[in-house]
């Protein structure tokens, strides 16, 4: 037996049949190929943001370090108004992201339980405002009667509940043990006890992804900002980027020589791979912390049995 354990560690696929071997196979190829395609762009934004205008427009890629340059780092990140753009940006996001999350699972508890009264009909508000909208206008109607224009809530407000992540975390609730609630109750806990001490600790995985897509949302969203937000103050990271490479590029129809076109058009080339970067740095770096969450093991031995 102990032969035959190690003849299987040694060669794992010989306990596989042929059509096995075959899907295996192909599915790691598939997930090769996907992999390729996500890292090379990756690093062609990476050197390209670091490389002379010139050089990239007419060679290309290169890694003669004597044709690399930090012009574009340093006129992005010389600009004041990037600072309070980023400033902004995190306030928005963090607090998007609490609010957001707060309310998405404060809302999906009670519809996870079957005997809330009116289950149903609450299910079809829910789900029709997931097909049907006012529309812009109409909502920059509503924020501008209730006073939010010009103010953080007119871009966290609008978006701060989620349908769609309300149905996910209600099918998550669906799915932890009833012997949870009734252990709690026999210890005398009631329902708000039972949520905040014993239920969510148990939904790290659900509220881990809940703040990272909602966090990743905001810090990507501009176009909330660009139509509420007048004040240049206010203005998060995204927005402030936008007007960057806006001013950079040159205009159609603009009277100026060949030659300062030319080079006005080679910088707004070389600052876009660079606030790619910037504005892409954060989410980079905090993802990391939140993988070890996405495993839904955690619920395992939750429920002793």
């Amino acid at each position: 037996m102990a032969e035959i354990n190690a003849a299987v560690r040694r060669h794992p696929f010989s306990r596989y049949g042929k059509s096995d071997k075959a899907f295996i196979i192909i599915s790691r190829l598939f997930l090769a190929i996907f992999v390729i395609a996500i890292i090379v762009p990756m690093i062609y934004i990476v050197i390209a943001s670091f490389m002379d205008p010139v050089t990239l427009q007419n060679q290309g890629i290169t890694f003669n370090f004597k044709k690399w340059t930090v012009t574009a780092y340093q006129r992005v990140l010389t600009n004041k108004q990037i600072w309070i753009g980023f400033l902004n940006a995190v306030i928005y996001s963090v607090a998007f992201t609490v609010i957001s999350v707060a309310v998405t699972m404060l809302a999906a508890y009670p519809m996870s339980r079957k005997d809330l009264k009116g289950r149903g009909f609450f299910n079809v508000i829910f789900v029709i405002t997931m097909f049907f909208g006012g529309g812009l206008i109409p909502t920059y109607l509503v924020i501008s009667d209730l006073g939010l224009l010009d103010t953080i809530w007119a871009v966290i407000l609008p978006g701060a509940f989620s349908v769609w992540n309300m149905i996910i975390a209600r099918t998550y609730y669906q799915g932890i043990p009833k012997e949870l609630r009734e252990a709690a109750a026999v210890d005398g806990a009631n329902e708000v006890q039972y949520f905040f001490r014993i239920l969510l600790p148990v939904c790290k995985p659900l509220i881990a992804v809940l703040v990272l897509w909602q966090f990743v949302a905001m810090w990507n969203s501009y176009f909330d900002a660009m139509i509420y937000i007048n004040t240049a103050s206010k203005q998060p990271l995204q927005l402030v980027l936008r007007a960057i490479l806006i001013q950079n590029q040159p205009q159609s129809g603009m009277i100026a020589d060949i030659q300062s076109t030319a080079a006005r058009a080679q910088l707004g080339e070389l600052l876009k791979y660079a606030t790619i970067i910037i504005s892409s740095l954060p989410l980079i770096v905090m993802y990391p912390f939140f993988q070890k969450y996405f495993d839904a093991g955690i619920m395992v031995g939750s429920v002793k049995g």
